[in-house]
């Protein structure tokens, strides 16, 4: 697996789960990078950790793909609205 970040292909962080004793480090290195660290367990992965920022930031996507999702199986099923129509609606609604 590759992390694309700011259109530069990375490999991932891994590390072993030992090395989570290490918090501080940790903590610095999911800042720096910006993006998941892979934590594995027996050489298996077990847990991803990651800063708030990039959280935050991967739900963020995550919200907006689905919206796209939805708006595609809405023209896919013709459920479209005119968009005229909608902003008519909206001026005579709230006087704009």
């Amino acid at each position: 697996m590759y992390i694309i970040n700011d259109g530069v292909i990375n490999m991932p962080q891994i590390l072993p789960i030992k090395d989570l004793r290490n918090t501080s480090e940790i903590s610095e290195l999911c800042h720096k990078k910006n993006e998941p660290v892979f934590i594995t367990k027996n050489g298996y992965g077990d847990m991803v950790v990651m800063s708030m920022e990039t959280y935050e930031m991967h739900m963020a996507l995550s919200e907006i793909y689905d919206k796209i999702s939805l708006a595609e199986r809405q023209i896919k099923e013709g459920n479209l609205l005119d968009g005229e129509e909608i902003l008519d609606r909206l001026s005579e609604k709230y006087g704009c």
